[in-house]
């Protein structure tokens, strides 16, 4: 960068005064917030981390040093809202990413969805994991599925919700073929993101974590009752390993350690 271009002290003073009053701004509405989405406190964090990513820029440019500051998400932070101040229609955008991590305890999963249809329906898709994804997303609604992944043998990966406003629904089939693609982020009346990006400091309680969670399935597991017709919980369950160990090496056999993530 040339000296021409270069800012000012004087600038770069500035913009460290302005990262102060942020987190004034920021600290004052953290210590009045509402609740856990409290608009305010959103507001004061998006502007302290902007604000610190302009004293970042300029400091490296003036004097070719940084802070020991990263805000996760800056750069794709969402625009300002500007939808109808009362939306009468709203739509709720999902998307999560998962990893086949066993696919062998994913297809036993699927023939056992097949092995209990009594009408036929499935139709030996359980020999492929294509075939017993599709199987087992069309059996299971997609937050069971979020709720049981391990039992699937898949393994979470980043996930995202908005929730987005609009004055009307719109037409019926309008947006099926592409569903995703008319999402304006000024329109975002909120936004929830999980993704190990977040959640470094999580790897230090990782294996207590899996203790539990592994007790709580044995727990789960004993307690759960299938309520309703087709295909439940403890019957999925019910002699799952000796299914598995027809497939599975006893040393493959071990769950894969998770990262799970919370903003």
């Amino acid at each position: 960068m040339s000296d021409a271009a270069q800012p000012t002290a004087a600038e770069v003073r500035a913009a460290a005064e302005a990262v102060k009053t942020a987190l004034d701004r920021h600290l004052a509405a953290v210590e009045r917030r509402s609740g856990e989405e409290d608009p305010a406190l959103y507001d004061a964090f998006n502007q302290l981390a902007a604000a610190a990513e302009a004293y970042d820029e300029l400091l490296y440019d003036r004097y070719d040093e940084v802070t020991p500051f990263e805000i996760p998400g800056t750069e794709d932070s969402m625009p300002p809202y500007t939808g109808p101040e009362e939306p009468s229609a709203l739509s709720v955008l999902i998307r999560r990413d998962y990893s086949v991590a066993e696919p062998q305890r994913l297809m036993a999963q699927a023939r056992r969805v097949e092995a209990a249809d009594e009408e036929g329906v499935a139709a030996e898709a359980s020999g492929t994991v294509h075939g017993a994804l599709g199987l087992l997303f069309g059996e299971f609604e997609p937050d069971e599925i979020a709720s049981r992944h391990k039992e699937f043998g898949l393994e979470e990966g980043d996930s995202t919700l908005w929730v987005t406003a609009a004055d009307e629904t719109a037409d019926p089939g309008e947006w099926l073929e592409a569903p995703f693609d008319q999402a304006d982020p000024e329109l975002v009346v909120c936004r929830f993101d999980v993704s190990a990006v977040f959640d470094d400091e999580y790897d230090d309680g990782l294996d207590d974590d899996d203790e539990d969670d592994a007790d709580v399935d044995d727990e789960t597991d004993d307690e759960t009752d299938d309520d309703e017709g087709g295909v439940g919980a403890g019957e999925l369950d019910e002699d799952l390993d000796t299914d598995l160990d027809d497939d599975l090496d006893p040393d493959e056999d071990a769950e894969p350690a998770r990262l799970e993530a919370d903003r």
